[in-house]
């Protein structure tokens, strides 16, 4: 057997083992015991930082750059309609169910496979394989709370389901607490000012506004009221209204500029809850890209969030499975994905030069 059926048959035994041990965010010990332990067992040292697990490449050298290759090991809470045990992998055909076999114990598992294969030969990079704990409610003891604590990064390929087609950009998120203010009358009498008609011009301003730097993979910012709340009974003129924005930046602006660009637009008082989740973008002209391609990828530009918005250097999003199954009721991957994805992964990535990744 060689190297890439081995891995394949090992990366697959892995994920099922992954899926029958819960492993919600924020409640990741026992899983990142399993895969701490499962490392060590193919001869590698596993560091651990709380619940984040990662390896070093053997022959690391801090001369060299490094490539990340990372993926989250957390999943959200099963919605109340899976018909199939979450917490137990059932294949069906070449299909296996489980909760966080697409999001993203598939992607997971391929880039650890990856890591071993590469490891084994001598490349002009050091490689760092991290598996991070949190990413599903991008909480603070994740891969942000482990990236200090690695050595320099120069490139990070992100495992996360992408029907290994590379997510050149990823969209940012700032959420925006909003509070018009009034002053409060009877509502029988012309008295007293109306704090939500102060709101709805705020807000038909934020739904017809459109910023004007639109990016070439992301498109424009896109900025959502979500959540209104307003008065204390039938009678009484609100003197406060206070709204929610979802923000989702693309690479053209950091959320400090959305929230300028709001501050100055818009006459209630507001206040952004964090900026830290930014948004990232690569060229398609990189040579990374570029052979991607050759090897039959698109490229395009992601919606969803990921532990890329902590990484302040270049990164690429790719692996198996399709967003679309994410985070749905009886959750699957093909084992076909898996099988095709460690290959891949290693097509692209073996005997690259640091130059071919910038």
């Amino acid at each position: 057997m060689d190297d890439i059926q081995e891995a394949q048959k090992n990366a697959i035994r892995l994920l099922k083992n992954l899926i029958e041990i819960p492993s919600y965010s924020r409640e990741e010990k026992s899983v990142a015991d399993h895969l701490q332990t499962y490392i060590e067992s193919m001869g590698y040292k596993a560091n651990r930082l709380m619940n984040n697990v990662w390896i070093k490449g053997t022959d690391f050298e801090l001369s060299r750059p490094t490539l990340l290759l990372n993926s989250h090991l957390d999943t959200v809470r099963p919605t109340a309609g899976w018909e199939r045990d979450p917490h137990k992998a059932k294949l069906e055909g070449d299909r296996l169910y489980g909760l966080g076999s697409n999001d993203a114990g598939a992607s997971l598992v391929s880039l650890l496979h990856t890591f071993f294969i590469l490891s084994k030969k001598k490349q002009n990079y050091n490689l760092i394989f991290a598996a991070s704990a949190e990413e599903e409610v991008s909480g603070k003891n994740g891969l942000e709370l482990l990236l200090p604590e690695l050595p320099h990064l120069d490139f990070a390929i992100v495992g996360e389901p992408t029907g290994m087609q590379m997510a050149i950009a990823e969209k940012g998120l700032m959420v925006v607490d909003c509070v018009a203010k009034g002053k409060s009358g009877h509502a029988a009498r012309n008295e007293g000012v109306n704090a939500i008609y102060k709101a709805m011009k705020d807000i038909e301003w934020i739904q017809n506004a459109q910023l004007p730097k639109i990016s070439p993979s992301l498109g424009p910012v896109k900025m959502t009221v979500t959540m209104v709340h307003a008065g204390t009974q039938h009678n009484v003129i609100p003197d406060e209204c206070s709204f929610v924005i979802d923000v989702r930046s693309n690479e053209c602006y950091s959320n400090q500029e959305v929230f300028s660009i709001l501050d100055v637009n818009l006459d209630s008082e507001i206040k952004a809850r964090s900026y830290r989740l930014t948004s990232s973008g690569v060229s398609v002209d990189l040579p990374i890209v570029q052979k991607g391609i050759q090897l039959g990828m698109s490229t395009y530009g992601s919606p969803t969030l990921s532990d890329q918005a902590f990484m302040h250097f270049p990164s690429l999003k790719l692996g198996p499975g399709e967003s679309s199954r994410s985070h749905t009721a009886d959750e699957f991957v093909e084992l076909q994905e898996v099988r095709n994805a460690i290959p891949t992964y290693v097509s692209l990535l073996d005997g690259m030069t640091f130059e071919k990744f910038v």
